[in-house]
C-alpha cells in the first residue's frame, strides 16, 4: 500500500528515478538504432530522402517521444550530478533552473523543426 501511495505523489522517488532513467534509454537507443539503420541501408542520402523519411507521421510521432525522453532523461541525470557535486544550494538551484531551460528549449526547438517538415 506504501508503494502505491508514493507513487501517486509528485515527490522524487530513487525507484522510480531508476526506472525512468532505463525506460527514457531504451526509447532513445530504439531511436538511434533506427536512424542509424536508415543510414545504412538507404544506398544515396538525398534532402529528398530525409524529408521524405520525416513526412511519415511514424517517424515524427517517434522523433517527438524521443525528444521528450531525451528531456526526462536529461532532467533526472541533472538532478543527480547537481545533488553530488553542487553544495550551494543556490548555484545548485541556478545551474538546475538555466539547464533545464536549455533541455526543454532543445526539445522546443526539435519540435519545430519537425513539424516544419
Amino acid at each position: 500500500m506504501d508503494m502505491v501511495l508514493n507513487q501517486a505523489t509528485l515527490k522524487r522517488d530513487g525507484v522510480q528515478d531508476y526506472v525512468s532513467l532505463r525506460a527514457t534509454a531504451l526509447i532513445i537507443l530504439a531511436y538511434a538504432v533506427f536512424i542509424v539503420g536508415y543510414l545504412l541501408i538507404t544506398p544515396e542520402l538525398t534532402y529528398e530522402a530525409w524529408s521524405g523519411l520525416f513526412s511519415n507521421l511514424a517517424v515524427k510521432a517517434a522523433t517527438m517521444i524521443t525528444l521528450v525522453c531525451m528531456m526526462v532523461h536529461t532532467r533526472i541525470g541533472l538532478w543527480q550530478v547537481l545533488t553530488d557535486y553542487v553544495k550551494n544550494s543556490t548555484t545548485r538551484s541556478i545551474l538546475s533552473f538555466v539547464l533545464n531551460l536549455m533541455a526543454l528549449a532543445y526539445v522546443a526547438i526539435g519540435l519545430f523543426v519537425l513539424w516544419g517538415v
